[in-house]
């Protein structure tokens, strides 16, 4: 068992306006503190009490030019060796909205160097299984959501959620012995790095993220990535049994500061009440008098009851904004820190014994005592006793009751199943004789009513019954196992089928192409995505109108320039790779050739000896040195540019992901204005429907010309000049489309002006 509090850090979030004033103090020996200096505003008058210094005190302080690989080294991995341990273990980001919750455990989707603490961990993790051949491990990955105080499953690949109310809700549920078990979350198998990146990059598809007055892109649930890691060694019937909590705490934020209304101001309560609880959670744990503990309040601290004052390593990140407007939220989000720093978890190895391998060793165990009792008997023992050894032990049971002698014994020698038959019968002529009260000798043979079971044959209907009911369980047991060979089959061709498509995926050079005939081909096909788990249903193909409307739309859209900078990295890259893998397949022939000429010299050697020429046996062949040497130094370029060939692998993965990833979002958002365009244009419906009526009558006159090819040049009322055809539901649809276009027209036009 290691007792210990639970560990703080905090992390300054970069900024680029003006900051307040803070310090932070490296040269404690107990770690780090956070000093901020807040002056006194001479507006509350000249007697002004308010404190101006506040100093608080960390294990370290990440200032704002931390990067994530040190934020990795000193927090994620000592927890990630903790579990590789058997130890449980959690990390949770805590601050207020926009302060880079997200960024440090999850990463930034524009370089591979943004990579958060999960991404990094997973890699840690599976790094550490590969090198370590001693123990046997499987890991399974859960993706936990609660949005609203509901729980949904992030990682079900049963269900094609385009909405999150179609994903799996999550409920809780608590034993006698007070353990949380969740049901309806999915553990997903995962064998590789690749295939757990994957999983976080559904669930990352599948959150909550809305544009807060505070925050571009704010996560609007609390989400819990769970790694558990399962090891043993080979033969040995213990397992250690751990996991890894990876918490993303949606921000808190002031309604009145930041002025949110409607589907916003609900998830702010939701998630301001939420955090409350957690605060009242950590309040009473850090009390040493307080009996109850409120966990059941919200369903976070319910699934968090053991990362808080329970069996677990856990570890606290406040991620603090240091701009003037954000102080007071940063210094009360450092307070709360300080309560967390007071509670002490008592973390125990978590090792069991694996039933099944128990139970096999139990049977070896009691095989081998059989044959060591054989062996000290010099006979094999049966289970169950013969009929000849039946009618003897009768015989010797009656002789036995029939002598006279009082000193007389049954030599049954040391078998216990003779000594317990005879038992057996002795207490049936017991019984047999008390109702008759005949002497002992009258009833030494058992009358047929009390023969043993085995002796009785039984009906011939209930023998039928008996028979027939195996019959009907030997029915149901092929048709169970048949049941189970076609789910195997179907098992593995999704398998197949599974892997097939991640070969294909990286060794396509799909993602180099232009970003729109990617985007039209994601888009426009009619059956799932390319991702192992369908990230979303794809609609029908874009028309030519809302075609070019999304290629102006990609052009003025802030993560088109991200998505060109990683297609062109992701270029550079494969040609990196490409001509790596040219050296070590260079280096492996040569290596080979090398052994040629080495196994040619050593047999000429021979050949030599075997003729008669002198050969010097003792003086080495400088030859056959020198060939050594070279295939020496082939090794270890090979080994040397592999290992760089199989970093560059990961880091393209990653790469694919970053750009799958913002294309998702470049579909969702376009997708998003198109409807809010739809919906603007409903309203102007019938004044549509009234210029298309007249515009068919002046189309109906010989000297109007039809114009076809003003629409792109067209910024004054768009339908005005527009011919229509009439017909209600076509009119509507032109009208807009060229609503859409002069809107992106006048925001591209607006645009260059001001850079003018």
């Amino acid at each position: 068992m290691v007792k210990q509090t639970i560990q703080i850090f905090a992390r300054v979030k970069p900024t680029k306006k003006s900051p307040s004033v803070y310090s932070v103090d490296e040269d404690e020996r107990a770690g780090s503190s956070l000093e901020f200096l807040v002056p006194r505003d001479l507006a509350d008058g000249f007697v002004n009490n308010k404190k101006e210094n506040y100093r608080f005190r960390f294990q370290k302080v990440f200032d704002q030019t931390a990067k994530q690989e040190e934020i990795f080294e000193h927090i994620a991995k000592p927890v990630a060796d903790s579990v590789l341990a058997g130890y449980n273990g959690t990390i949770f980001a805590y601050g207020q909205t926009g302060s880079g919750k997200t960024f440090t455990i999850t990463g930034g989707a524009e370089r591979y160097s943004d990579r958060g603490i999960i991404p990094r961990t997973l890699s840690y993790l599976y790094q550490h299984f590969n090198q370590d051949s001693g123990k046997i491990y499987t890991t399974q990955i859960s993706y936990l959501e609660i949005y609203n105080e509901v729980g949904y499953d992030l990682l079900d690949p049963r269900h094609e959620a385009p909405r999150l109310e179609d994903l799996p809700k999550v409920s809780i549920m608590e034993d006698n012995d007070q353990n949380i078990h969740l049901r309806n979350l999915s553990l997903q198998q995962s064998a590789s790095e690749e295939e757990a990146l994957n999983l976080l990059f559904l669930g990352d598809t599948n959150r909550i993220i809305a544009e807060t007055p505070m925050n571009q892109a704010s996560t609007r649930s609390h989400c819990i990535f769970t790694i558990h890691v399962c090891s043993r060694e080979p033969g040995s019937a213990t397992l250690r049994r751990s996991k890894l909590h990876l918490v993303d705490l949606a921000g808190s934020e002031r309604v009145a500061k930041s002025g949110m209304e409607g589907q916003l101001l609900t998830e702010a309560k939701y998630i301001n009440l939420s955090l409350h609880y957690l605060e009242q959670v950590i309040i009473a744990l850090s009390e040493k008098n307080r009996s109850h503990i409120p966990y059941r309040n919200s369903m976070m601290t319910s699934v968090l009851r053991d990362s808080l004052g329970g069996n677990c390593m856990t570890t606290m990140i406040a991620t603090l904004s240091v701009e003037k407007r954000n102080v007071d939220e940063s210094i009360a989000t450092c307070r709360f820190a300080q309560r967390v720093a007071l509670i002490k978890n008592e973390a125990q190895l978590n090792e069991e014994l694996d039933p099944a391998l128990m139970i096999n060793r139990l049977k070896k165990e009691v095989q081998s005592l059989r044959d060591e009792l054989a062996i000290l008997i010099g006979e094999q023992r049966e289970d169950q006793l013969t009929e000849d050894d039946i009618h003897k032990l009768e015989e010797q049971v009656k002789a036995f009751l029939d002598d006279p002698d009082p000193e007389v014994t049954l030599q049954l020698g040391p078998n216990m199943r003779k000594i317990h038959h005879c038992f057996s019968l002795l207490k049936v002529m017991v019984q047999d004789m008390l109702p008759s009260g005949g002497g002992a000798g009258d009833c030494c043979s058992p009358s047929p009513s009390v023969v043993p079971d085995h002796d009785i044959s039984p009906p011939s209907a209930e023998l039928k019954k008996l028979k027939d009911m195996l019959r009907q369980r030997d029915n149901e047991i092929s048709i169970l196992v048949s049941m189970l060979k076609k789910e195997k089959k179907k098992v593995q061709e999704y398998m197949t089928q599974l892997a097939q498509l991640s070969n294909g995926h990286l060794q396509s050079k799909s993602s180099v192409q232009s970003s729109s005939a990617v985007l039209t081909e994601e888009s426009g096909g009619k059956g799932e995505s390319s991702s192992p788990y369908g990230l979303r249903r794809q609609g029908p193909a874009l028309s030519m109108g809302r075609q070019e409307a999304f290629d102006i739309f990609r052009r003025d859209h802030e993560d088109n320039v991200t998505i060109d900078d990683n297609k062109a990295l992701l270029k550079q890259r494969f040609a990196e790779a490409k001509a790596l893998g040219e050296q070590v397949n260079g280096a492996r022939n040569r290596i080979n050739e090398l052994k040629k000429q080495l196994e040619q010299r050593r047999m000429q050697r021979a050949a030599h000896a075997v003729i008669g020429v002198p050969v010097a046996q003792e003086e080495p062949d400088p030859v056959e040195e020198r060939l050594c040497g070279q295939i020496e130094e082939e090794k270890k370029s090979y080994k040397n540019t592999f290992g760089r060939l199989k970093g560059l692998r990961t880091e393209i993965e990653h790469l694919q992901l970053l750009l799958d990833r913002a294309k998702v979002k470049l579909q969702r958002d376009f997708s998003e204005w198109w409807d809010q365009e739809e919906a603007q244009l409903q309203e102007l419906r019938s004044e549509g429907g009234a210029t298309g009526r007249s515009a068919g009558r002046s189309s109906q006159q010989p000297t109007a010309p039809r114009p076809t090819r003003d629409l792109s040049l067209s910024t004054t009322s768009p339908s005005s000049s527009i011919p229509l055809t009439g017909d209600q539901q076509t009119d509507a649809d032109i009208l807009a489309f060229i609503r859409a276009r002069h809107s992106l027209l006048s925001r591209t036009g607006q645009i260059q002006n001001e850079s003018f």
